[in-house]
């Protein structure tokens, strides 16, 4: 079907938007570009996009995720700025877009309410493509089974049957993937999937020191803090800075693998016994 000649059925303007922003907290984060797509019921395309100065910096890790950088935003309007203009062009508009619900959404009524708007929502029908393509496209063992092998996962969440048709499922991978080319948004290419354990442990691997993903690590491979009023900061900083914070951990209700971590970070920077 050809999407340039298919019309929605809209009783009212249709608004999918995007968001760029300084991070994924959404009560402390802001947007640094917001794009606009409004659909009009006669089948008009109305398309606004500003980037945004947020008034804080942007981190690196983010920057290098969506290309926007302090100095490309500097002498832009701030949020507060565009804000009235923003807020009368949704006027009657139903939003849409993927993932808003969980994050665009959230942050963009926060930025509202930040400056007293109260955007609301309440009246507005949310379309979120990202719902849309799971429940269609399902991404669980027994679709990839049939995607990569073409046949019916039998006993499905039995431990055995699950396991094989895990393992035909990988070969299949490995026999589809082995060196195709992938090209990212910077249009950089890659061959990710090769015929190797190791690049396949690289390419797949937790990401994170601690299995709780409490642990992470910054560019020059340190630890970090993935969570609360040290987040970024390194765990060897801020065990120096803060004493304290290791034992409120230890204490706290955290998983034993990242306590067994933290330990591990502290003893190592520390030389204690």
């Amino acid at each position: 079907m050809n999407i340039s000649t298919f019309k929605l059925n809209l009783k009212k303007p249709l608004a999918f938007f995007d968001l760029e922003t300084t991070g994924v907290n959404i009560t402390t984060d802001r947007i640094v570009e917001i794009c606009v797509v409004k659909l009009m019921p006669d089948g008009e395309k109305i398309v606004k996009t500003h980037r945004i100065n947020p008034t804080i910096p942007i981190p690196i890790e983010s920057s290098l995720i969506h290309g926007i950088y302090d100095e490309d935003v500097k002498d832009k309007p701030t949020f507060s700025q565009l804000a009235q203009g923003l807020n009368q062009f949704l006027v009657g508009c139903d939003l849409g877009g993927f993932n808003i619900i969980r994050f665009d959404v959230p942050v963009l009524v926060e930025e509202f309410l930040r400056i007293n708007i109260d955007f609301d929502i309440s009246n507005r029908k949310l379309i979120d493509a990202q719902r849309i393509f799971h429940m269609m496209e399902p991404r669980n063992l027994s679709a990839a089974y049939k995607f990569y092998c073409d046949k019916k996962l039998e006993g499905a969440h039995g431990a055995e049957a699950d396991t094989l048709a895990t393992c035909d499922v990988f070969i299949a991978q490995i026999q589809r993937y082995e060196g195709k080319v992938l090209t990212d948004d910077n249009g950089v290419e890659t061959t990710p999937i090769v015929n190797d354990m190791a690049a396949i442990h690289e390419l797949t691997a937790f990401q994170f020191a601690d299995l709780a993903g409490r642990i992470g690590f910054n560019d020059k491979g340190e630890e970090i803090f993935n969570f609360g009023k040290y987040k970024n900061m390194t765990v060897k900083d801020v065990f120096a800075k803060d004493p304290s914070y290791y034992d409120w951990m230890m204490k706290g209700d955290f998983a034993l693998n990242t306590k067994k971590k933290i330990t591990e970070i502290k003893l190592r920077n520390f030389n204690l016994k």
